[in-house]
């Protein structure tokens, strides 16, 4: 019997990824991926259509997202999978996470402006359309349009990263408030990549928040990571998930794709967590 393939963290041009929910149904096809989550950061709009679409060609859609958190004024991002992505609550609770986003990078252009750039928000929001969720990348992405900057990466490490000059501390919402809602919605949440940030303390803090899972599996973690978190999970009795966090484009992230998947097993653990 073939070995089913799973990435469950993918990205859409309904947040900082390059591709469609069509393209990237069409790429997870050609790779040989069966289940998959879109995880689109504080954005839901790329689902309907990718899950019907996933139907039509074999292509199992787990509804998912990636939201922005703050625990002990860390921002953490914790995925929720199996949410119920039509709930009017979450919507909600989404667009203001939009909106908290689109105020922050209004002040980041604003200081790149005083700097010498002269690109203008209202531009980044046509260009990316009212559906996205906007954040940092796209202003890197029109920096180095303008030529302001040398690259993508130029532009965080000169300007918008944290801590550099035209740096501006996102308002999240507390990450027992995330844990909280993605499970009103019917979800499961994990911790997206931790890796050598949330550890210990941190963890320890999330799983007593009602933390389902960890992500394991992602291209950011080695080997060790990926040993430390397995074994607290199977401690606290956690799941696992793990994917490529692929976006496309830009940040240079294709040989990830196809390469951080998860077998059926963990998905089918989910399901009975969810009794589905």
């Amino acid at each position: 019997m073939k070995s089913v393939k799973a990435d469950l963290h993918l990205h859409t041009n309904y947040s900082d990824g390059n591709l469609s929910p069509i393209q990237l149904i069409d790429l997870s096809k050609k790779y040989g991926i069966s289940v998959i989550s879109i995880t689109d950061h504080d954005n839901v709009n790329a689902l309907e259509e990718a899950i019907i679409y996933g139907n039509q060609n074999g292509i199992q859609v787990i509804p998912g997202v990636e939201i922005s958190a703050d625990l002990d004024k860390q921002e953490v991002h914790i995925l929720g999978y199996f949410i119920d992505y039509k709930d009017k609550r979450l919507l909600e609770f989404l667009s203001a996470s939009r909106n908290l986003r689109i105020r922050r990078n209004e002040k980041i252009v604003r200081k790149l402006n005083e700097m010498g750039s002269t690109i203008s928000f209202n531009d980044i929001k046509v260009k990316a359309g009212e559906m996205t969720s906007i954040g940092r990348p796209h202003i890197a992405m029109e920096l180095n349009e303008e030529g302001f900057v040398k690259s993508y990466y130029d532009a965080f490490i000169k300007y918008i990263g944290d801590g550099k000059p035209a740096f501006v501390k996102k308002p999240n919402p507390k990450s027992s408030e995330v844990i909280r809602i993605i499970s009103e919605m019917g979800g499961l949440s994990f911790i997206a990549h931790p890796g050598k940030l949330v550890r210990d303390e941190l963890l320890i803090s999330l799983i007593q928040e009602g933390l389902d899972g960890i992500e394991i599996i992602h291209p950011s973690h080695s080997k060790s990571d990926i040993e430390y978190f397995s074994k607290m999970a199977a401690e606290h009795f956690l799941l696992t998930s793990g994917g490529s966090d692929y976006h496309g484009g830009v940040k240079n992230d294709g040989r990830n794709f196809g390469n951080y998947c998860i077998s059926m097993d963990e998905i089918i653990n989910m399901k009975r967590r969810l009794f589905i």
